[in-house]
């Protein structure tokens, strides 16, 4: 079995790391020139999803800062808290700086054996896989905007949020900093997500307008929704363009999108990765199936993949959807039905208990 992983990235490590604990041989092909330094860039990971990184032996302890509570404001209400989703005992989700955890992964992958890296020009190598003239049993691609993507894998659900993400990391005087906080302005929401007892990285959703927003003032709207840190500095500000998109076939013969080029979502509930290691989890859960069968891993299995999780990711990407829609309308009717309706949900432990259930393990 050898299997060729197309990309780069927190994703395409995962997979990798996965496969080969499994003794499967993988090659990579990264055509990425340089690599993306995402300085400011976080990432929350649910409490199942850690679980499940550590059984593959990718430990985040040492490098993940755990959260046990989730706090929602109204931001046109004086900040008003409008939900509370904790505290837990124990964490409700874990945050780690991107380049820390790409690091981490890098660091796995050459310890382990069955790992090489393709170096080809990258027309010959996507034109040897198109015309099947490869030694590929199954072939993984990460990435949304190449030739095989162009070529087999354009029909898509596309929307574009017309929105810029920008994202920057606080550092502050040393608290107790265990609370998420997620704030719903008229701009955009706008999240608080503690990486350390002096670090805190901030992501603001904020629609486009016909104004180009300075830095200064990104800064100082940060400083506005701030209500809990004594801030010492910024680290420099980042942004990107916020769309979604939705494949309509994950897989063509033996080869199979994955991550964001099969799903990509709105970054306001903080799950696009997670939605990725569920779908590496339940990929790799057909492995072993057909491996304890006595099954060759052919590409069959795609067609498995596809039939559990198409639908699941759907439901859950359109839910991510609807919670950024809705407080969009809310915001231009004053709330009006924000606030009555949580005002009975905050009361609810049902609603709670379940809404945690489904950040943690989605809908499968």
């Amino acid at each position: 079995m050898n299997v060729c992983l197309i990309g780069h990235g927190i994703p395409c490590l995962i997979l990798a790391n996965v496969l080969l604990n499994k003794n499967i041989k993988i090659s990579i092909f990264d055509e990425a020139k340089s690599k993306k330094k995402f300085e400011t860039r976080t990432l929350g990971i649910t409490k199942k999803n850690i679980n499940f990184l550590k059984n593959e032996k990718i430990n985040l302890k040492n490098n993940a800062w755990f959260i046990n509570n989730i706090k929602i404001f109204n931001g046109s209400k004086n900040d008003k808290e409008i939900l509370n989703f904790g505290p837990v005992k124990d964490k409700l989700f874990s945050i780690i700086k991107y380049n820390k955890f790409n690091n981490l992964l890098e660091k796995n992958i050459k310890k382990k054996k069955f790992i090489k890296y393709i170096k080809k020009n990258k027309s010959t190598f996507y034109d040897s896989i198109l015309n099947n003239k490869n030694n590929y049993d199954l072939i993984i691609n990460f990435e949304s905007k190449n030739k095989i993507s162009k070529e087999l894998f354009f029909r898509k659900q596309l929307k574009n949020y017309n929105s810029l993400a920008y994202t920057t990391i606080i550092n502050h005087q040393k608290c107790d900093n265990r609370i998420a906080h997620q704030i719903f302005t008229k701009l955009g929401p706008v999240a608080f997500l503690p990486c350390s007892e002096k670090e805190t990285s901030i992501v603001f959703s904020m629609l486009k307008n016909d104004k180009n927003i300075k830095e200064d003032e990104i800064l100082e709207l940060i400083k506005k929704y701030n209500k809990k840190y004594l801030i010492k500095s910024f680290s420099k500000i980042e942004k990107f363009n916020l769309k979604s998109s939705l494949l309509k076939n994950y897989y063509n013969k033996n080869i199979l999108c994955f991550g964001d080029s099969i799903h990509k979502i709105h970054p306001l509930a903080g799950q696009g990765l997670n939605m990725t290691i569920r779908d590496i989890s339940i990929l790799s859960e057909l492995i072993d199936k057909r491996k304890e069968l006595g099954l060759s891993l052919d590409k069959s299995i795609f067609k498995d993949f596809e039939s559990k999780t198409k639908h699941y990711n759907y439901l859950f990407a359109s839910g991510i959807d609807f919670i950024y829609e809705f407080f969009k309308l809310d915001n231009k009717f004053n709330n009006n039905y924000s606030n009555k309706i949580f005002n009975f949900l905050e009361n609810n432990s049902l609603f709670k208990k379940y809404s945690i259930n489904f950040a943690d393990k989605g809908l499968i």
